[in-house]
């Protein structure tokens, strides 16, 4: 599979994997890849799925990368969910940042 400048597309692995419950798969980048322009798009893959894992990879740089098999084009991090319960609340409390938003950890 040839990625051309630009270009997103999505790679099949021949990878099946079970992700237990409790649990969900982060398809992540490699950094080395990443740093040539091949960028695979963080995805999530639930306990319910059971199909092949696929990876969406976008090329950033000026020139077609070829994807072959056997390449390592992406990472799988399993880790453990929590479900959280959320309450509807008319405040939210008050903190030290507020709502100072981008950029505004770093001062």
């Amino acid at each position: 599979s040839v990625i051309h400048p630009d270009k997103t597309v999505v790679v099949g692995t021949g990878v099946y994997a079970a992700i237990p419950e409790g649990f969900v798969g982060l398809v992540m980048p490699r950094s080395g890849l990443a740093s040539r322009g091949i960028v695979a798009v963080p995805g999530t893959i639930d306990s319910g799925y059971r199909g092949e894992i696929k990876v969406v990879l976008h090329n950033t740089g000026n020139e077609p990368y070829t994807v072959c098999k056997h390449d390592r084009i992406a990472q799988l991090e399993i880790l453990p969910v929590v479900r959280a319960q959320f309450d509807v609340v008319s405040d939210l409390g008050a903190t030290e940042r507020g709502s100072e938003g981008l950029g505004s950890t770093g001062r």
